[in-house]
């Protein structure tokens, strides 16, 4: 469980650095920015991860697929893991934005605060915890997981 003041202003909004300039699956920057540092309460619009060529580049084939903040470049997420990559594609078209589970999270990077809001230990807002009868159910934008790795290697 994450803090508050985990989102207290920084020097960019409520993070230390802008989003990275060269995102993944053609994501905007500029709506990252917006949502990752600016406006914890807006989102990307419903099924606009289906609008990129996330679903393009990636399949099954890709096996686990790693989502980086797109501020800092630090690992996220880990998807699909547990299920296949059918299931977290169903899942994720059904609720309009990427859906992970707990397994899929990297704890050291991510945290939930008290009213469910998704973050990074940076301060990256992500989306909200909206816990269903499977557990929880982490739908995030994926403005804000389309980074690249901190070594640049993907």
């Amino acid at each position: 469980m994450g803090t508050e003041d985990m989102m207290s202003p920084k020097s960019h909004g409520t993070s230390n650095t802008p989003v990275q300039s060269d995102l993944r699956w053609n994501c905007d920057g500029s709506t990252a920015d917006r949502i990752c540092n600016f406006n914890r309460h807006y989102a990307e619009h419903a099924g606009y991860w289906t609008t990129t060529t996330f679903l393009k580049e990636e399949s099954e084939a890709s096996g686990e697929i790693n989502f980086y903040d797109s501020n800092t470049g630090d690992l996220l997420f880990v998807a699909p893991r547990g299920r296949s990559w059918e299931s977290f594609v169903k899942e994720s078209q059904a609720h309009g934005w990427p859906s992970f589970r707990d397994e899929e999270v990297v704890w050291d990077k991510m945290r939930v605060l008290p009213n469910g809001e998704a973050i990074s230990v940076d301060g990256t807002h992500l989306g909200h915890n909206l816990p269903d009868k499977n557990g929880n159910r982490y739908c995030i934008n994926l403005v804000s997981v389309a980074g690249r790795p901190k070594n640049g290697e993907l």
